[in-house]
């Protein structure tokens, strides 16, 4: 009845769902059962044959992970989605489906730890040929492309260094070199960057970060073609990894979804601020946020990002020594590794997340040694700022000759 599209929000809150199809119940229901029962015996066979529309087991479809699934679809700009039992099931998944033996992923140069260590010791160990090129530059993205090319990855913007893709410009030459275009969209989110309006086929999502956003559950998510996600369901989930989301993680992410434009609202405005405090600041070296207008990428990152996340990287004048210290001095930011959090976290990727890199791995694909990620949370502003301030080391002051 309505003549314009809803909003992000209310699709968040209401997309595929009625309550009079569910007894009025306002939350959709939670459906904790492993197999369905099927009409007649000839309907169970039309189900596992495709001819028929329906549920058949948890491994393959259930109706909480499918209420789900058509959720971040209709965020993403998708046909469908895919929900995953965590943002590794959702990168395995898909790879495992796109690739074989013989075939050459274009990556870019800065990749979450356990993400390059899969593209290493996993696709490379199956004859799969594994390829870092710099994608800030799309020429080289066109010298790198060969025959061989099935698909080109990256994040954007990148964990840890916050690096920035044009994801518009990226598929055009991935497109035109017959190769599938997957991104990793879990520092933006839907809310702030949708990589399928802008060319790409698949978009992956870690939904244990901003979507689900209490820290409670582990998880993942992909949205693309109808064609393509019945692929990766089929293939890469049901039967090459079995990472399938439990129907209880599912209610808990639908659950994060419906505050997910008011917390990035949140997350983005208390990270500006704080990465201004930090650019301030004489001890500290060098600061990576894109919303800033010394960020290399900042026309860019105006191009493709409604607003500027909520994650942060910097340098201290001291290095690694300096921003190890500065954090055993942090109260109300915690030390701990992931991200999206209500509260605000602190961690070390050189020897945390990224630890997977080898020290000269880390010089190599611009991962500083004394960097330091901050994801900034939903507490006062103010008490964000206060925290830091009393935990970055004072410089000396310099005495007159």
């Amino acid at each position: 009845m309505r003549n314009h599209p809803n909003s992000f929000s209310t699709m968040a809150i209401h997309h595929g769902y009625n309550p009079m199809d569910n007894e009025g119940a306002l939350t959709p229901p939670l459906h904790l059962t492993s197999t369905f029962t099927f009409e007649t015996a000839e309907a169970g066979g039309n189900m596992f044959a495709g001819e028929q529309a329906g549920h058949i087991y948890s491994r393959i479809s259930n109706p909480t992970t499918d209420l789900l699934e058509r959720r971040i679809a209709v965020l993403e700009g998708a046909e469908a989605g895919l929900a995953l039992a965590s943002g590794m099931g959702a990168i395995t998944a898909t790879l495992w489906t796109l690739l074989a033996p013989g075939d050459e992923i274009i990556l870019d140069k800065t990749l979450y730890g356990c993400t390059f260590s899969f593209m290493h010791h996993g696709l490379a160990k199956f004859g799969i040929t594994v390829t870092h090129v710099d994608l800030t530059r799309t020429e080289n993205l066109k010298a790198a492309m060969s025959d061989k090319t099935k698909v080109v990855y990256f994040e954007t913007p990148a964990n840890p260094n916050m690096r920035l893709v044009d994801i518009a410009a990226v598929a055009s030459i991935a497109h035109a070199g017959g190769a599938h275009l997957v991104v990793d969209n879990t520092y933006a989110t839907p809310y702030l960057t949708q990589p399928v309006k802008l060319g790409a086929d698949i978009v992956l999502h870690s939904a244990t970060k901003y979507l689900g956003g209490h820290g409670d559950v582990v998880a993942g998510l992909l949205a693309g073609s109808a064609e393509l996600v019945a692929d990766i369901r089929l293939q890469g989930m049901k039967d090459m990894t079995g990472a399938v989301m439990a129907p209880f993680n599912a209610m808990l992410i639908l659950r994060g979804l419906k505050t997910l434009a008011l917390r990035m609202d949140r997350h983005c405005s208390n990270a500006a601020t704080v990465a201004q405090m930090l650019e301030a600041s004489p001890a500290v070296q060098k600061v990576w946020y894109p919303g800033l207008q010394s960020f290399e990428q900042y026309d860019l990152a105006q191009q493709q990002m409604s607003q500027f996340g909520g994650m942060i990287a910097f340098e201290l004048t001291g290095g690694k020594q300096a921003g190890i210290e500065m954090m055993n001095r942090l109260e109300l930011i915690s030390r701990a590794v992931s991200l999206g959090d209500a509260e605000t976290l602190v961690q070390h990727p050189a020897s945390m997340t990224h630890s997977t890199y080898t020290t000269e791995e880390l010089a190599e694909h611009g991962i500083s040694e004394g960097l330091v990620r901050l994801s900034i949370g939903l507490e006062g502003v103010d008490d964000i700022l206060a925290d830091l301030a009393q935990a970055l080391p004072v410089p000396p002051i310099k005495t007159a000759a």
